[in-house]
Parts: structure tokens; sequence; C-alpha cells
């Protein structure tokens, strides 16, 4: 096959390949003047690094164009089809002058990790490693810190554009796509700078005009980047809690349908809408507890997809409702207070006393029956007699907690007069 026919036949992707480290887009946090990447770059002298980003934000391709600036033998090892022997080999044959790249190097285990520590501390290699998960889950503490990290970011609307206009240089020809189609075909990249491509090059084929609607017939919607596994799932979870507990129905609504559109476990949504009803709402609406319990009965009676709607109704709930953690703030301080306090006994008028000998030591002496007292309130001491008094629930001005702060001053008012 000769060299055009050759070319002819190379992925667009390929053939729009950055040539040098200043036609990668989208990571000018990264290169450009000053930044931290070009700075290295220019001093040709580097440390071993983790690129860490999305799917086709540019990792491998980055490392390909350093080696190549700086002057470095490139070699290449994935950990998806790779071992500790194909390492070795590297190592063996490495005396500082090599870039190695490691594609998926989360996908080592910890053991396989530690082969690397070596070949570095002797400089044998510049180890370049690319994940997509986040380095501090996945990667050894001891090979975390011998090499720096540097974030790279999904490739945003502009970027996105920027490739876009490339290929249609390259090729010759514009996108058959309308604007509005064209702007629907950078949402479905979801910041996927392959993806595009590969979109394109099958746009590429076509020569009528298409709208959004026959854009979505030609390219089948892609998946989103969403592992219920990995990091982005606690992301997303976390977005969820955060918009509840900031009163915003609409960004957790938003959230809500970004992980049932990711196919994420509604049992686990369920599980976290009931810890927030606890956690960030408690007392001041108690009922926020039953609707979060109601609607995982819900779920569970109706299943998908017809269950989510129940979840979906108990997230605006929650986000509508007065916030308090007062309950998960007493909680905390009356479990470090039991923690501190030992095996104090509890008051002797609050035991009971079922035998004559435990009414000889004085169980239960002196108790007084709450239900005979004024109100329904003896105003006696339940905390152990040598534990001063502790002050563990203190309830908001919120919801209904307004009114139980209101009960608890009485109450303690009540208290204070009755130990006088």
């Amino acid at each position: 096959m000769d060299l055009f026919t050759q070319n002819m036949h190379r992925p667009l992707a390929d053939k729009l390949r950055p040539q040098v480290t200043q036609d990668i887009v989208g990571q000018d946090h990264l290169l450009g003047p000053g930044k931290a990447l070009s700075q290295l770059l220019e001093a040709k002298k580097l440390p071993s690094f983790i690129l860490w980003g999305p799917p086709g934000c540019g990792k491998t391709t980055l490392a390909r164009l350093i080696a190549k600036e700086v002057g470095l033998e490139f070699q290449t090892v994935s950990a998806l089809v790779g071992g500790v022997a194909d390492l070795r080999k590297v190592f063996d044959q490495s005396y500082g002058n090599t870039l190695l790249f490691v594609d998926e190097i989360h996908r080592f285990n910890r053991t396989q990790q530690d082969a690397f520590l070596s070949a570095l501390e002797e400089g044998r290699i510049i180890l370049v490693g690319a994940t997509t998960e986040n380095p501090s889950f996945v990667l050894n503490a001891a090979l975390l810190s011998r090499c720096r990290v540097f974030v790279l970011n999904r490739l945003e609307e502009d970027a996105l554009n920027q490739l876009l206009s490339k290929a249609e240089r390259v090729m010759e020809k514009s996108l058959p796509l309308t604007k509005e189609a064209r702007a629907t075909l950078v949402q479905m990249a979801d910041g996927d700078g392959r993806a595009l491509l590969n979109f394109a090059e099958t746009l590429f084929l076509y020569d009528a005009p298409m709208d959004p609607e026959q854009l979505t017939e030609v390219i089948q919607r892609r998946a989103p980047l969403y592992d219920k596994s990995n990091e982005n799932h606690y992301n997303l979870i976390s977005a969820l809690h955060k918009s509840i507990r900031g009163s915003d129905p609409d960004a957790a609504l938003y959230w809500f349908c970004r992980m049932v559109d990711g196919g994420e476990d509604m049992r686990f949504i369920a599980r976290r809408l009931i810890r927030m009803a606890v956690e960030d709402i408690g007392l001041a609406d108690p009922r926020a507890l039953a609707q979060a319990i109601d609607a995982k009965n819900a779920y569970e009676f109706l299943g998908s997809p017809e269950g989510e709607l129940a979840l979906a109704q108990v997230v605006l709930y929650l986000a509508v409702a007065p916030k308090s953690n007062a309950a998960y703030v007493a909680y905390k301080k009356a479990l470090q207070c039991a923690k501190s306090s030992g095996s104090l006994p509890p008051p002797s008028h609050s035991l009971n006393a079922p035998t004559k000998l435990m009414k000889d030591l004085g169980y239960g002496k002196d108790y007084r029956y709450d239900h005979d007292s004024k109100d329904g309130f003896s105003g006696q001491n339940y905390f152990p007699d040598s534990l001063p008094r502790q002050s563990l629930y203190e309830p908001t001005d919120r919801g209904l907690e307004a009114k139980i702060a209101e009960k608890l001053k009485a109450l303690k008012e009540q208290r204070e007069k009755n130990s006088v």
C-alpha cells in the first residue's frame, strides 16, 4: 500500500493529531507562556508525572510530544495488556534517556505499581502515567510521592469547536450540519475530543445538511461518562447532596437525573436520600425521613422507570424543606462524650429495683414519676452523678425545631428552678 493510500485510510483523529504541544487545545492552564508544563519543557528537565483527565482530552498525545520536544526515547506500555515483565524489559534497556508512558496506570495493582520504584530511584526512566481515576485513590503513596500530578481538563465547547474547524480544513469540506445540529454534536461529544472526531468522520460521508433530529439518527447518542465504581459516581452524589442541603431544588433535580441517565443504582440514591433527611433536615421537618422511606418503598414497589418519579419527588421535598443538622451535631457530641466518660453508672434513682437486694442498695430511691409531676416534668437529672450536665442538642430556629427550642428552654428553666 503506497503512502497516499495509507493516508486516505488514516482515522481523522490521527490526521489531526498535534505535532507540537502548542497545537494541543483545551489545556491552556498547563501549556503556554509561564505555565507549569511549558516551563518544564523549556528547561528540558522533566520529573516523572501523572496525567489525570477524562477520556479524549489528549493525555497520550501530550506525553508523546513531550518526549519528542525534550529529546527522549518514547516507550509505551498499557496496563490493560502489559505486566511487570514488560516493564522490566523497558527498565533493563533504559539508561536515563527514556520516557515510559503507561496508559491506564491505575489498572496496575498495588504490587505491580511497586515495580516502578527502583527504576525511578535509579533514574533509569522518566515515568509518565495516564489515568482517568483520581490518583489519590488508585496509586500507591510511594509511587505518587515520586511523581507530580497534572490535571487535564475535559474539552469545553470552544476547544471542541476548534477541533471541528481543523477537521473541516483537513477534509476540505464543511460538515453537513445546521448551526443547531453542530451545537448538538458538540454536546454529544461530552468533552471527549476523540469521540467528537470519530463522529465527524462519519458525518463527512454525508452531503445533505442535517438538523439535530437527523443528526441523532445518524450518530447514536453517546453513553454518558459515568462509572458507578469511580470518582464520578461520588462526585455526582456529592453534588446532589449539597444541592439539597443548599435548598436548590432545580440543581438537585438536575444532578439526580444525571445519575439516572448514567445508570446509577436507584437503591443507592434512595439510601443517600434517607441519610440526607436525617443529616440535613432532621427535626426541622421530621416528615422528611418518612417521605424518603416512602419514596424508597414506592420505588421498590413500582420498579423502573415508574419508580424514579417517587425519588424525584422526595429530592424536591428535601430540597425545599427547612434545614437543620442539630440532631447530627448532637449525635456526634454525645458519642464523643460517651467515649470520653468511660463506664460511669446511671444515677441510682433511674435504675429499676426488681429484687429486695437492689432496693436495699438504693436502686430506684427518690425516683420521681414524671407523669405525677406538674406538667408531666419532674426535672430530675439523668446523667451520671459524677458527670456535669451536658448541652448536646441545640435546635435551630427553623421549621419545627423553632417550637422544640422554645419547649427545651422552658424545661431548662423549670429544671433549674427545681434544683434550687
